[in-house]
């Protein structure tokens, strides 16, 4: 016999977007669940370095982009939960900093690029004097231009158990080689509606779900998701990164975009700081070298890092640190012209809504974007889910927590 329930939202993928909407989705009275095929935010939001900034990066070639305008008041809007006054309360989750550094080397490259960087956001960038200069860089050895922005930074692992546990009951883990998506015409038929998902159990009973609307956030999952459904406008692209990541008892915090000497709109170098089991400092390094070190050989990657962040902060050791390499994929909706988005997305086919934020910052214009999409189209929130939590609850397990990429075994 096949169990079945029905629901008003279905999200399909775990990661912080899709924990994100459903928080959004609950708390506006949707009964709404979530399906997650492996581990919450195990792919691309726990390879998030956590920043949430406001466009400043985008602007370091003196114009504010489309990009720029797309993100520059949400950093003010994540503050506002953490305080508990924002939409979604995480006062419970730590920031791991709450200001983010601009740092220039001597160069005058260097230098003239961040100052336009930062009259291209007039009143959001400030220069920082030496004497107020955070320890890390109350050490340099090399002379340089510090700017502190609106930034700030978020422990990723932290941000996703808050979110799940607001809503733990309604996220459940699904078998995805066994998702089968029902619709009500043929398949070619672009308006034709998805009716059912049907799913199996752990022991391989079938499930039906039924729903008003589907909503895939699933990352790079979404690509397959769009074909099962057999969807035709939703399409998907991949740009491809490889981290690097290295602990050492002797690092210290370190927040900051590390402006090269050329006129590339990407910081040479971007570091956070993060905990890790162990108990030793973390940085993560992104930027430039994660762009160019697609392809190339951890050693060599490892190599390239050890010489750059010696350029940059000759006064740290960095004898004892253990490296890693970290190569993720960035999941985006597919634009014409093979960039990146400008801000969060998605494209609407039928009843079915294949959604990407392009980056962490934009999880929120990604639910505001969904919200008014169900506004738009009259779907109205139930009144009661308890028989759909309870169905779902005896058929599948709960999702469970992935841990960061770098404690992994």
């Amino acid at each position: 016999m096949t169990a079945s329930c029905s629901t008003d939202i279905v999200i399909l993928g775990g990661g912080i977007a899709g924990l994100w909407l459903l928080n959004r989705l609950r708390d506006s009275g949707y009964s709404a669940v979530l399906l997650e095929a492996n581990e919450l935010g195990g792919e691309q939001s726990l390879a998030s370095q956590g920043i949430i900034h406001g466009g400043l990066k985008y602007a370091l070639g003196g114009s504010v982009t489309d990009a720029a305008n797309t993100i520059a008041e949400l950093p003010a809007r994540w503050r506002a939960c953490f305080a508990g006054s924002g939409e979604i309360d995480l006062s419970d989750c730590p920031v791991l900093s709450e200001r983010y550094y601009m740092w220039s080397g001597n160069s005058v490259r260097s230098k003239i690029k961040a100052f336009f960087g930062s009259k291209s956001l007039q009143g959001r960038v400030e220069p920082v004097a030496k004497q107020d200069y955070p320890e890390f860089f109350a050490d340099a050895t090399i002379g340089g231009s510090l700017y502190a922005l609106p930034d700030f930074a978020v422990d990723t692992p932290s941000l996703l158990r808050t979110l799940h546990a607001r809503h733990a009951n309604a996220v459940f883990k699904v078998d995805a080689s066994s998702l089968v998506f029902e619709r009500n015409g043929t398949s070619n038929n672009e308006d034709a509606k998805v009716t059912t998902l049907r799913c199996n159990d752990p022991a391989g009973a079938p499930l039906e779900i039924s729903a008003q609307r589907f909503v895939f956030s699933a990352g790079k999952g979404n690509a397959e998701l769009i074909a099962r459904a057999g969807l035709t406008r939703p399409r998907a692209q991949l740009r491809p990164l490889k981290m690097l990541w290295l602990k050492s008892a002797k690092l210290g915090n370190l927040f900051a975009h590390c402006i090269g000497d050329d006129f590339s709109l990407t910081p040479k170098l971007t570091i956070t700081t993060h905990p890790s089991s162990d108990g030793r400092t973390l940085w993560y390094l992104g930027g430039e070298i994660a762009e160019n070190g697609v392809g190339v050989a951890d050693a060599e990657l490892i190599s390239r890092g050890q010489r750059l962040l010696q350029s940059l902060f000759p006064w740290i050791d960095l004898a004892d640190a253990e490296w890693g390499c970290l190569p993720i994929d960035r999941a985006e909706a597919a634009m014409a012209d093979g960039r990146r988005p400008d801000g969060a997305l998605f494209v609407s086919e039928a009843n079915c809504l294949a959604a990407w934020p392009t980056k962490l910052t934009l999880a929120p214009a990604l639910a505001d974007g969904v919200l008014a999409e169900l506004e738009q189209h009259s779907v109205l929130a139930s009144e009661d889910d308890g028989l759909a939590l309870q169905t779902l609850s005896q058929h599948l397990p709960p999702a469970t927590l992935a841990q960061a990429h770098w404690d992994r075994e």
